[in-house]
């Protein structure tokens, strides 16, 4: 009867194991991988010293340890499945010194669901699973005193120091009492740390139609962008008029819209802004040193040719374990062929004069851009997509006139133009490269617009319509 009960209890523990493993590994996989990108555990016994002391030191060092690992799609979720395992497997123990095996169960169980959905509606917050694995383990050790006495003295013993060393359990720092899945959420985080890996085919693959966001059609518009076919597919997703191309930095706005709205001005060579993004995200990091930023940081520097500044931020992630080997390839003065063709290509992009910069005048800064490279074509492809969302058509022919481009959304907002302008002729479809055809779909079009929605023209309908 005794081997049954142990080998129930075992098979409870490996179903919970394989069960928060595979919930963070596959259905929830970027929840853990934000926490990582928000914090930093620096190699360096000064930064430790300084950064780990006074009361709770402990946890937030096992913690920040801990969550490092999130950086790999694996680790991540295998230290929090141990972890919230281990949860169950230590309230089992301490219940089974008062209970039977079933019950004790219950309770286990009890704890390992507490403890696994208490987090999982916004932002997993190790140092709790932390420091309730860590209480529980101090009451276990009380209770393994054989003489009865003493075990309330060893408790409150080891107690007080796990609030030296673990904080208080019920610090406020730990958030709400429950929490649900937000897979949708999710998803949206995946985005913002895909986009931020520059994965762009994985970041197409995430912004499904049926996420009707604006930081959605925001990484779906800036990854066909950077694979140089965002006009073609600007319709083939909901757009949000301006917001989903370019997202306005404003202080009404949560850190992780503003952080995820510098990503395509990096790209399409603006740097202060790019920066400003950064600076917002990095300050509403927990400890205001989140490594995903700081990477930002020192790109963007380094593109800027701010050495001195880029350095500072470099050598703080020299001495990480997964953003080291960058960061010391990144160094100036350091750099191989590879690196140097890197910042030669940003820094190419940069503008060549002093502006008043504002992400409210999206289009004066592209012009702007557009004026000290002619070549940046992400830069042009958002000015001539932010000209089509705020249906701003005679700036966009004034640019387009330079450089036809054979893009379907562009010969459809041309053609609009053209009859608006009473010029649809063979002379002027001829110039922008506009077949005949599409005067007859135009016509189709517009008997039954709704057969047509992934066009330009249904677009501006909708719009002129409202």
């Amino acid at each position: 009867m005794k081997g049954k009960l142990n080998q129930s209890g075992s098979i409870a523990a490996a179903v919970a194991f394989l069960t928060a493993f595979a919930f963070f590994q596959f259905g929830y996989p970027y929840h853990l991988v934000r926490r990582e990108q928000m914090t930093l555990f620096v190699y360096d016994w000064d930064y430790i010293f300084q950064t780990y002391r006074g009361s709770g030191w402990l946890a937030r060092f096992a913690s920040d340890f801990i969550e490092q690992f999130f950086h790999l799609p694996v680790l991540g979720p295998l230290f929090v499945a141990l972890l919230l395992t281990g949860i169950g497997a230590v309230a089992y123990r301490i219940s089974r010194k008062f209970l039977g095996h079933w019950p004790s169960l219950g309770i286990a169980a009890a704890f390992y669901v507490w403890s696994f959905f208490r987090e999982t509606g916004n932002l997993y917050i190790t140092r709790y699973t932390v420091v309730v694995l860590a209480y529980l383990a101090l009451v276990l050790l009380a209770l393994q005193l054989r003489r009865a006495w003493m075990k309330p003295v060893a408790a409150a013993l080891l107690l007080a120091c796990g609030v030296w060393a673990l904080g208080s359990p019920f610090h406020q720092y730990y958030g709400k009492a429950w929490g649900t899945p937000r897979f949708n959420y999710d998803r949206v985080i995946g985005l913002d740390a895909e986009v931020a890996r520059e994965h762009w085919d994985k970041v197409i693959k995430l912004s499904r139609k049926d996420l009707y966001m604006t930081e959605a059609s925001y990484c779906y518009n800036l990854a066909h962008a950077m694979k140089g076919d965002m006009s073609q597919a600007l319709f083939a997703h909901s757009q949000n008029n301006v917001a989903g191309l370019l997202i306005r930095i404003s202080t009404d706005r949560s850190a992780f819209s503003n952080c995820l709205a510098g990503e395509a001005w990096f790209q399409v060579g603006e740097m202060t802004i790019a920066e400003q993004g950064a600076i917002i995200a990095l300050q509403a990091s927990p400890k205001h040193t989140g490594a995903r930023y700081l990477v930002r940081l020192a790109r963007v520097n380094l593109a800027s040719g701010e050495d001195a500044a880029a350095q500072k931020y470099l050598d703080l992630l020299s001495k990480t374990l997964f953003y080291g080997k960058w960061a010391r390839s990144m160094m100036p003065g350091c750099q191989d062929e590879a690196a140097r063709a890197q910042l030669d290509k940003a820094r190419a992009n940069l503008a060549r004069r002093d502006f008043v910069h504002h992400s409210d005048v999206p289009r004066d800064i592209l012009t702007n851009l557009l004026a000290a490279n002619p070549d940046n074509a992400v830069a042009r492809e958002y000015l001539r997509c932010y000209d089509l969302m705020n249906l701003d058509l005679e700036h966009f022919m004034e640019d387009y006139s330079k450089s036809p481009d054979p893009s379907p959304t562009y010969h459809q907002a041309a053609l609009i133009w053209l009859s608006l302008q009473d010029r649809l002729t063979d002379q002027d479809l001829a110039r922008y490269g506009i077949a005949k055809e599409e005067i007859d779909r135009m016509g189709r079009f517009f008997r039954n617009p709704s057969r047509y929605k992934d066009t330009y023209w249904y677009y501006y309908l909708q719009a002129t319509e409202h």
